[in-house]
């Protein structure tokens, strides 16, 4: 499959690598890609990169692999929804509200859903998706002028793809999706980062967070990778406790530009690790 330059993330999500797309590009495993797996895929650089011929794409957020689900089954029914919002306060502040109401969200539709995430996305503040611990969005109004709300050229270029491809969507916990991989197909780890300080912990894309133990667990599932002759490349944060799990395999450390945080001053290069069980 020749790869298509519009097939590129439809949201902003914190930690996407596009900007790292190059230096991953160097670390990946020598030949083409066929079956590839993506458990965190967030906003899908890395996926939408490669454009693989089998694609196993999960994420834990429900919301977002909806999305997905409605750029692969009906893109102009989501493009046409998308051109009913407005990208004002008022109506920003009373589509966010829509999750408040348990039962009038369960009636909405798939594809209303799916506009809703990518116009709030659009039009929030530094487009940080964040909900609170009921699972309401919460990220404020962002004030800009002229967002690209509907970006039609690329949604359906998206749509193109993932229907070209043999896509499997799920919106499981990574252990199922990874505990099913047959040898041959390459996963790219992208977990929510070990936070560099306290301060820094930003758990808010999900209900619950991503705890230490959690690494834990997630180094558990590569060891297992490894043991099933599974190759993988995994990315986070270059602190002590990620350094000292991942200490077997090969670790590269690469600077990346933090461009989603809510506070300017957190934002700038930061080091980051990428680890690999292959040379």
């Amino acid at each position: 499959m020749r790869t298509n330059k519009l097939v590129m993330p439809f949201v902003k999500w914190a930690g996407g690598k596009r900007q790292l797309l190059g230096v991953l590009s160097e670390l990946m495993p020598k030949g083409s890609i066929k079956s590839y797996c993506e458990p965190f895929v967030g906003g899908g650089a890395m996926l939408f990169h490669l454009q693989p011929d089998v694609a196993y794409v999960n994420d834990i957020n429900s919301e977002l692999i909806n999305v997905y689900s409605v750029i692969m089954r009906d893109v102009d029914g989501l493009i046409l929804e998308l051109s009913h919002f407005e990208n004002t306060r008022e109506i920003f502040y009373d589509v966010r509200s829509w999750d408040r109401d348990k039962f009038r969200y369960s009636s909405l539709s798939d594809i209303q859903k799916a506009a809703r995430i990518i116009f709030l996305n659009r039009t929030c503040f530094n487009g940080l998706y964040r909900v609170n611990n009921s699972g309401e969005f919460n990220s404020p109004f962002g004030y800009y002028r002229n967002p690209n709300i509907i970006n039609a050229p690329v949604l359906r270029a998206v749509n193109y793809y993932l229907n070209s491809a043999d896509t499997h969507l799920s919106s499981v916990d990574y252990s199922e999706v990874l505990a099913k991989l047959q040898k041959g197909t390459f996963v790219y780890l992208d977990p929510p980062y070990d936070p560099v300080s306290d301060s820094a912990s930003f758990t808010g894309y999900t209900k619950g967070g991503f705890s230490k133990n959690e690494q834990v667990r997630l180094r558990e599932c590569c060891d297992d990778l490894s043991s099933r002759g599974i190759k993988f490349m995994l990315s986070n944060s270059a602190t002590d406790f990620i350094m000292e799990q991942y200490s077997e395999y090969n670790i590269t450390v690469v600077k990346a530009k933090r461009a989603v945080n809510s506070a300017g001053d957190r934002r700038g290069d930061v080091d980051e690790v990428v680890v690999r069980n292959y040379e």
